[in-house]
């Protein structure tokens, strides 16, 4: 099995206007499909991410970002084992976000040998 990031794109949930009741609807369907992941032993690791920091660039350059222009936020990340990409790929098809216009970023986690 190889590592895959997922990374979770969407709207800022900050300014979702869900209610008491939706939003723990919304987390008990994250916490679902976590649980549905370690079941197969394939949850890894991921976090949530607050919806603002700073940008770092060359010479210590420090700007607030992600930009408020940004459509799509980066909200969280999971790392999951998987076989190849598209058996990753399979194992979004829990991601709560999709109704509200969240996308989710598939990529294989490079392991460099001698790091």
């Amino acid at each position: 099995m190889k590592n895959f990031m997922l990374i979770f794109r969407g709207p800022d949930y900050n300014e979702q206007e869900f209610t008491a009741d939706e939003s723990q609807e919304m987390m008990g369907k994250w916490f679902a499909w976590v649980d549905a992941l370690k079941t197969e032993n394939r949850y890894v690791a991921g976090e949530a991410l607050m919806p603002t920091g700073k940008m770092v660039k060359r010479n210590n350059v420090v700007t607030d970002g992600p930009y408020a222009e940004a459509k799509e936020l980066v909200g969280g990340f999971f790392v999951i084992r998987a076989t190849d990409i598209d058996d990753a790929v399979a194992h979004c098809d829990g991601f709560p976000d999709y109704g509200i216009g969240g996308t989710v970023e598939v990529r294989e986690v490079v392991v460099f040998e001698n790091m």
